[in-house]
């Protein structure tokens, strides 16, 4: 029983070192690499952009004809 311990022991020294020496690695990325990634979130924001300018439209119509559907069936 107190081998068990001792190798949970160990274990847990050893688990907890490797998740120090990991968490704390960083290595630079190549500028070529910062970049990509930075024009790819610049395109990615101008896509969004243009969805809601048109998203924003299509709901109003959606939501005016659905209106103009409940105002037509009240009426006959």
């Amino acid at each position: 029983m107190n081998f068990i311990k001792y190798m949970g022991r160990k274990i847990g020294v050893a688990l907890g070192l490797t998740v120090g020496a990991v968490g704390s690695a960083s290595a630079a990325l190549p500028i070529s690499a910062t970049t990509a990634f930075t024009d790819l979130q610049v395109d990615a924001l101008a896509l969004v952009d243009l969805a809601w300018t048109a998203a924003v439209p299509i709901t109003i119509a959606f939501i005016v004809l659905g209106m103009f559907k409940r105002a037509a069936s009240s009426a006959s």
